[in-house]
């Protein structure tokens, strides 16, 4: 019998997702696409699915290969409504300041280099919303005086999944982390509709 066919184990799916973290880790593979391929080893019944889910992976894993980019350090809103999306490189500690702005801060496609990345968050009479893919861990804390700060969507973080923890600092300002299942298009307002009355939302913090 081919050994693609035999069924596999529980340690082999959990080799294969250290093995995308990995990846991720080198720059080879989103934040969502490595949300969307742990599901898929995890659902891995035998060798060729779960063969699928690295196929188009190197065997040897190189940290420095093809992160593309500057670090996105730093991202700032005055007076104004900023987007920052696409394939971002995050650095460790990466910071978004709202000041009577809007900062829609989109991380579902980027790149991360470390397993633990830490987004601080300013808002000062203005307002930042931070787009996660579902399956990543999402650590949500901070401290507000008015406005309000809340995270919203499936808690359900994937075994070695990396971590982003949101730092907030607001006064007068709102601050909302949305994780996003893997496929929902849309703007930013349709994913909003589609998350919020589906949501477990954290009480307003103190």
């Amino acid at each position: 019998m081919d050994e693609l066919t035999l069924r596999i184990s529980d340690a082999e799916r959990e080799r294969a997702v250290a093995a995308l973290r990995e990846h991720l880790l080198a720059g080879r593979l989103t934040l969502e696409e490595f949300s969307e391929r742990v599901g898929a080893a995890y659902g891995a019944r035998t060798g060729q699915e779960l063969a699928r889910v690295n196929e188009d992976l190197p065997e040897t894993i190189l940290a420095s290969a093809g992160v593309p980019r500057k670090p996105c350090r730093f991202t700032a809103a005055v007076f104004a409504h900023v987007v920052r999306r696409g394939r971002l490189r995050l650095p460790k500690r990466t910071f978004a300041f709202s000041f009577l702005a809007d900062v829609d801060l989109d991380l579902r496609e980027a790149a991360i280099e470390n397993p633990v990345t830490t987004v601080r968050v300013f808002a000062l009479f203005g307002n930042v919303d931070v787009y996660v893919p579902e399956g990543v861990d999402a650590d949500v804390g901070g401290f507000t005086i008015g406005g309000h700060r809340a995270d919203w969507g499936r808690d359900a973080p994937s075994a070695n999944a990396p971590s982003i923890r949101v730092r907030v600092l607001g006064f007068f300002g709102t601050v909302d982390v949305w994780r996003v299942p893997p496929k929902l298009d849309g703007t930013y307002g349709e994913i909003v509709g589609h998350l919020r009355p589906r949501s477990r939302r954290l009480p307003p913090a103190v």
